[in-house]
């Protein structure tokens, strides 16, 4: 099902305004919004906030470089300036997380109801044949999300150590403090390019469900 903006915007008021599930999803079955397709609405969300979260991340560690490699860094303003990265990869790393919770949500709603529509079946063939796509959306799903979770437990080392590191710069501006910095550098650079590989492959991963669910 392709969503129209005002589609979009209508079912935003009702996530907004339902504080029941039930009432949620039956309010958005009559516009035409099914589990299946807030689920693949959840699935593109959370992937694209991975990928801000790698922008973020890249930042981060690009203004981290900056202070360790350029001489006469100006320490107040380098600071300040990382402080605001490391909010900005804090923000970003929440928002993944807020966006898996949902897909996780969504996913979990939409099965229980499928297996327990399964039982409606009247027709063996039939029966079978949906218990067969259920296993298998059941399959990729769990492939999916475990990749998610992967690259969600990635960031906390990156942003401990970021935190950390901003912490001990504002408390010790000084070039001795640089100094400590360019220890963890290469940690950091290591941690964030497996982050940037895990979500990597939990895009790719979050790309074929969708694909496989239209």
């Amino acid at each position: 099902m392709r969503l129209t903006k005002i589609t979009v915007l209508a079912a935003a008021s009702v996530l907004l305004l339902a504080g029941c599930s039930t009432i949620k999803y039956n309010t958005l079955e009559k516009i035409g919004i099914h589990k299946r397709d807030l689920l693949v609405g959840n699935v593109k969300d959370a992937r694209d906030a991975q990928k801000d979260a790698q922008e973020a991340f890249k930042d981060a560690l690009e203004r981290f470089g900056s202070i360790v490699n350029i001489e006469n860094t100006n320490l107040k303003k380098a600071y300040d300036r990382l402080s605001d990265e490391y909010e900005d990869s804090k923000d970003a790393a929440d928002e993944v997380s807020e966006q898996i919770e949902e897909v996780e949500e969504v996913a979990g709603d939409l099965f229980a109801e499928w297996r327990k529509e399964i039982n409606a079946y009247s027709d063996p063939v039939l029966r079978r044949d949906s218990e067969n796509k259920l296993r298998d959306t059941e399959a990729r799903y769990q492939g999916m999300i475990k990749s998610m979770k992967q690259a969600e437990a990635s960031m906390q080392p990156v942003l401990t150590t970021l935190y950390d590191n901003v912490l001990y710069l504002k408390h010790n501006l000084n070039a001795q403090a640089v100094g400590s910095l360019k220890v963890t550098f290469n940690e950091l650079e290591g941690d964030i390019s497996i982050l940037v590989e895990r979500m990597n492959q939990s895009i790719a991963r979050s790309d074929d469900f969708i694909r496989q669910m239209k």
